[in-house]
This record gives structure tokens, C-alpha cells and sequence, in this order.
């Protein structure tokens, strides 16, 4: 009985993380690291440029990639770093059409012997839309050494709703920490 639940449990765990997927693409390697990086800055806040629209997500999305990078044991140094991070979004307003199926997908309900079905009555198009934003953050890492592009990360999701923009901006900031530090060592 237990195997079953651990079972039930990990299919539920899979389809809550799929639902949310955030997908990241690694581009534009000038070269490999040749070191290992021991201090950094991150441009956007040095000159001030923002990479999205919203001061409260630029704010956050700032602050979270310096927690990340100061917690690899890595020094914010603003004079000579050796690692320049920087930041910028793509977000665009996008709408999908949603089919609504009347039947099953084995036809038309051949298989129910009464051959009674409350969706019978309705119209045969339910198409309706769904509006979403794509939400792209892109992260540039750079040596100002080689004065080439060490690596680019982009997180790319999905924000059907503006009350869950931040949390979906911060696990992206997470991943593509994680990316980084795994495309490092």
C-alpha cells in the first residue's frame, strides 16, 4: 500500500512541475571558462539601465542574481571584476485558441449504450481564447578579460496571470543560476 502512495505522490509531483515549466536555452559561447571566477558586477545596476519595464521585477531580479552569485562564495566588485552579468527581458502579449473536445477520443460515444450525453445539445464549436504573456529574461555573462561572451541564458515561460509574473521571474532567476553553475564546473 505504501508503494502505491509514493507512486500517487511522484505522479502528482510531476504534473504540479510540469504545468509551470520554465524552459532555459543556452547560446552565443564565444569560448570555454578557463577559471574560476571569483568576483563579479552586474551591469544594470552599475549604469542604471533597466531590463524590464517594472522597477519592483528589475529590483528584484537584480537582487536575486546577487544573492545567488554572492552565496557561490563569489565578491561584488564594482573596479575590476571577473565577470560582467547582464540582464534583459522580452515579454510579449500572445493568445491561444483552446479547442474544448465534445467527444471522447475514441469517437462519438459509440461505447454508452444509452446513447445519452448532456453535451449533445450544446453548439459543436467550443473554441474560446486564452491570453498569456511570453516572458523571456536573458542573462549575458561576460569576461571583461577576453572581452568576449563567456555565455548567454535565456529562461523563457509562460504568465497566464499578472499575480504570478514575480514568482515565475524568480524561479527563473533560479534556474538560470543553476545553469550557470552547472555549465561552469
Amino acid at each position: 500500500m505504501t508503494q502505491i502512495k509514493k507512486y500517487f505522490l511522484l505522479s502528482l509531483l510531476m504534473v504540479g512541475t510540469s504545468c509551470s515549466s520554465i524552459e532555459i536555452f543556452k547560446e552565443k559561447t564565444e569560448f570555454k571558462p578557463y577559471k574560476k571566477y571569483e568576483s563579479f558586477v552586474i551591469l544594470n545596476r552599475e549604469i542604471g539601465h533597466k531590463g524590464f519595464p517594472d522597477d519592483y521585477l528589475d529590483a528584484l531580479v537584480s537582487d536575486r542574481l546577487k544573492e545567488i552569485f554572492e552565496s557561490q562564495g563569489m565578491v561584488y566588485e564594482r573596479e575590476k571584476p571577473d565577470l560582467v552579468i547582464r540582464y534583459t527581458s522580452n515579454e510579449d502579449r500572445r493568445e491561444k485558441e483552446v479547442y474544448n473536445n465534445l467527444y471522447p477520443m475514441w469517437g462519438y460515444r459509440v461505447w454508452d449504450p444509452w446513447m445519452y450525453d448532456p453535451r449533445m445539445f450544446r453548439p459543436t464549436n467550443q473554441n474560446t481564447s486564452r491570453n498569456y504573456e511570453l516572458m523571456q529574461l536573458i542573462v549575458d555573462f561576460i569576461d571583461p578579460g577576453n572581452e568576449k561572451m563567456l555565455m548567454s541564458l535565456t529562461a523563457v515561460s509562460e504568465v497566464h496571470n499578472p499575480k504570478s509574473k514575480s514568482k515565475k521571474l524568480m524561479q527563473s532567476v533560479e534556474k538560470i543560476g543553476e545553469t550557470y553553475i552547472y555549465h561552469i564546473k
